[in-house]
């Protein structure tokens, strides 16, 4: 079976084609959000997909949206595909199993990043300025150390082939208002710390994810999108953890180091090695096993 790149659905709305995801509309209060096996790093989308991934990843959002409802509730009506609309179900050997209908709520233009560990772009900023997103954190902290509280660095949402930027937390009140901004910090660092703490016990440290936010018609918050993915997350094995080094991963971390080692100008998607791709792939579905104790139904 090859990639699912794209989606080609006529008789339903195309909305927007993400990185990742194809949004169609069913009606007037829902959305069909459809997990394509497109890959991107550095914003960037790569010129082949890997195969089954789209489906991974909405197995492992499905399974955090259900473990995480108590927290907040999320736009998922349902990823059965059987009880999907007629109009939906004429393209089943596209959508089955990577697609969720979903109340169609107002998007917050935030994505709500929750850092527990510090990695990454974070690590490269506090090496040069003692901060991370402009917020001032201990000195003599090392590589992949946990932050003493998990930190909330929200950044913009940009278009395709643009960057996130990343933003001071008060800045999010400028964009989204004080309420909405100090009800999405709140929940962000609940799910992050339920989330956090479950996998933990499952052999995988959440080093830090990307939650999304939309609202519905009486400004009640919901949890939308993809949630705690290997896309959207850094997952990293319990058992090698080791503070002061890079850490082995589950998720991105490993196409984004294969990208760094080529010399990838960031610019321009490329194609991808079959190794690099089954290797990726590998990684997925090592995380889903380990989180769910389940094989993923691909």
């Amino acid at each position: 079976m090859s990639a699912v790149v794209i989606t080609n659905c006529p008789d339903l709305e195309l909305i927007a084609r993400g990185k990742v995801r194809d949004l169609y509309r069913v009606d007037a209060n829902s959305l069909l959000f459809v997990a394509t096996d497109r890959i991107s790093a550095f914003d960037v989308i790569m010129n082949n997909g890997i195969t089954n991934k789209g489906k991974l990843l909405t197995e492992i959002s499905i399974f955090w949206f259900s473990f995480l409802k108590d927290v907040l509730p999320n736009h998922l009506i349902t990823a059965n595909f059987e009880e999907m609309p007629d109009k939906v179900k004429q393209y089943r050997d596209q959508l089955e199993g990577r697609s969720m209908l979903v109340k169609s709520l107002r998007v917050l233009p935030i994505e709500s990043i929750v850092r527990g560990f510090i990695t990454g772009s974070a690590w490269s900023e506090y090496k040069k300025k003692g901060t991370v997103c402009d917020i001032a954190l201990p000195s003599g902290m090392q590589e992949s150390e946990e932050f003493p509280e998990p930190l909330w660095t929200p950044s913009t949402k940009a278009e395709i082939g643009d960057h996130d930027e990343n933003i001071h937390p008060s800045k999010a009140a400028a964009i989204i208002g004080e309420k909405h901004a100090a009800e999405m910090e709140k929940v962000s660092i609940e799910l992050y710390t339920k989330a956090r703490d479950y996998a933990k016990e499952h052999g995988i440290i959440i080093a830090d994810t990307k939650f999304e936010f939309g609202v519905d018609e009486n400004d009640t918050l919901y949890l939308i999108d993809e949630v705690l993915t290997p896309d959207s997350s850094r997952f990293w094995p319990a058992s090698s953890y080791k503070v002061g080094a890079g850490q082995d991963s589950f998720d991105k971390q490993y196409l984004r180091n294969y990208l760094d080692s080529i010399g990838f100008d960031k610019s321009t998607g490329i194609t991808l090695p079959d190794d690099v791709v089954s290797k990726t792939m590998t990684k997925y579905q090592e995380a889903y096993k380990l989180l769910t104790g389940k094989e993923p139904q691909l």
